[in-house]
């Protein structure tokens, strides 16, 4: 293991006397201190070197410790911050956290709490050999242990995120190029710097262990357990034991200990599932673990250090919930610090013929089939119409039992399963009709030759204003057809949603959040 000396601290605070306990603390421990009394001082010392980490008071005489967080970020300076607040303020804790702050500790500091959320924002509990993760593409793991820092820091430079092959990553399992894909992507790598705890809310089947998964991969944490726990599928009067562990003898049937949940996820991260399920009683008890950072098995004296980041998620309205008196408030604060909404599929609907590639390709895999099973335009037409409010998840089933019940290499609409309210009446222009093949009289053709027609009806006297009303009649349609989703509306008439979204602006058809509102044309022409 690396010696603590290798890390170097910056200790900011504009109380002598704490900023002399806080060194001594650091300097028993082995690190490398260097201490500054405001913001001022502590950039002087920013500019000079660079540090493994930076602690620092909220409260300074020429600021506080979010200006020195900001300009470190704003200077693009990769130092882990440690905020220290006075006793109660979650909100300064909330903001220190957004604004990139690894960890907080409140007043009065305890320093056996202090000395390891220090440690763990090192990496120093997270040790492995570097030489044993060497690959083609990390070349850099045949680095010598020695000049390496734990959790695959370089020691002097800034802490850097632990090298992986982008296909093991959960990240990289998040199939889809649309807009809110990629906002929850952007937030995923913002949050995994620090131990914030996360709070990810979606409907079912959106895939929000994904992305806690995901979180976990690009963390410092990566090497350590990854722990996902259902809350809803724990029967109540096991919860404790289940989460805490225990000690022989402590019950009936408690023949050796066992370790918990949190014993389990310990240097790593620890997935609350469905949170919104716990009961209040075992809500209660997980607060006082977030906040003292240990826990006490059942049946035992002493409480044990518990090193986990939280990430938890629930299909639920905690706000709501909080309200109705179901959840404690003060529990949703410590939980709800920075949230992740994940879009339901029918709102990122762009993504859905690349994720049928993705679960069909796994599909074909998992079966050994000679060939991946493609879908018809029909198909993936009738998909498209599909509200899934089973989201991702029951469009992994609906392709499952495709594949399984078709028998064919191509899945037609009608393998689907789907109810007929789901299906597209009409077929989209450009997406069901195929082209005519050479040398075929089109259908339209044959009929406009026959001797039985009705007269003739005038022509309109302004074309251009009759198919433009024809255009605006068949967005507004689908708009309605589609619950005013742009994306499947666009979709089911062969247009991207760039498309859709221009011609909604050309023929003036705009979308409020519960209706259809059409306005001025808008004449490209003209400008």
């Amino acid at each position: 293991m690396t010696s603590p000396t290798a890390y170097s601290l910056l200790v900011v605070d504009d109380e002598p006397d704490l900023r002399t306990l806080y060194e001594l603390t650091l300097l028993r421990e082995g690190y490398d201190v260097e201490t500054a009394g405001n913001v001022a001082d502590a950039w002087q010392h920013l500019q000079d070197r660079s540090y493994s980490a930076i602690i620092t008071d909220m409260r300074l005489p020429d600021g506080t410790g979010l200006d020195l967080l900001r300009r470190i970020e704003a200077h693009g300076r990769r130092e882990i911050a440690i905020v220290i607040t006075a006793y109660g303020s979650a909100e300064n804790a909330v903001e220190a956290l957004k604004a990139g702050a690894y960890d907080y500790l409140t007043k009065p500091v305890d320093l056996r709490q202090f000395r390891a959320v220090v440690s763990s924002a090192l990496g120093r509990n997270t040790a492995i050999p570097i030489a044993s993760q060497a690959t083609p593409s990390n070349p850099g793991a045949n680095i010598p242990e020695h000049h390496t820092v734990p959790g695959e820091r370089v020691i002097g430079a800034a802490p850097q995120r632990p090298p992986r092959r982008p296909e093991a990553t959960a990240l990289s399992r998040m199939v889809g190029r649309s807009a809110s894909l990629q906002h929850v992507r952007s937030l995923i790598d913002k949050v995994a710097r620090s131990m914030a705890p996360v709070l990810i809310w979606g409907e079912s089947g959106t895939g929000k262990e994904l992305v806690a998964r995901a979180i976990h991969d690009v963390s410092s944490r990566a090497a350590q357990p990854f722990i996902a726990v259902n809350c809803g599928a724990i029967p109540e009067h096991l919860l404790e034991a289940e989460f805490f562990g225990y000690r022989k003898g402590a019950f009936t049937g408690a023949n050796e200990d066992r370790e918990g949940f949190f014993q389990a996820a310990n240097g790593g991260s620890l997935f609350l599932d469905e949170i919104g399920d716990l009961p209040l009683s075992m809500q209660t008890k997980l607060l006082r673990v977030i906040q003292e950072r240990a826990v006490r098995p059942v049946g035992a004296v002493a409480e044990v250090s518990a090193d986990v980041r939280i990430v938890s998620a629930t299909h639920k309205d905690l706000a709501a919930e909080v309200a109705a008196g179901r959840f404690r408030q003060d529990l949703f604060y410590r939980l709800n610090v920075i949230q992740i909404p994940l879009p339901p599929l029918r709102e990122r609907l762009e993504d859905l013929p690349d994720l049928c590639e993705r679960i069909l390709n796994r599909i074909a895999a998992e079966s050994a089939l000679a060939m991946v099973p493609q879908l018809s335009r029909s198909a993936l037409t009738t998909l498209l119409g599909h509200a899934f409010p089973g989201n991702i998840r029951e469009l992994e089933n609906i392709l499952h039992r495709a594949v399984t019940l078709s028998g064919h290499s191509v899945i037609e609409a009608t393998d689907l399963g789907l109810p007929a309210s789901s299906i597209v009446a009409t077929a989209p222009p450009g997406l069901l009709a195929p082209p005519s093949p050479e040398g075929e009289t089109p259908v339209a053709a044959t009929s406009a030759t026959s001797t039985n027609l009705p007269p003739a009806k005038p022509g309109p006297t302004d074309l251009v204003a009759h198919l433009d009303q024809v255009e605006r009649d068949l967005l507004v349609q689908a708009l309605e057809r589609h619950r005013l989703n742009r994306t499947a509306a666009g979709a089911s008439l062969g247009l991207s949603l760039r498309q859709m979204r221009y011609r909604m602006a050309r023929l003036g058809v705009q979308v409020t959040d519960h209706d259809i509102v059409l306005g001025e044309r808008f004449d490209p022409e003209a400008e």
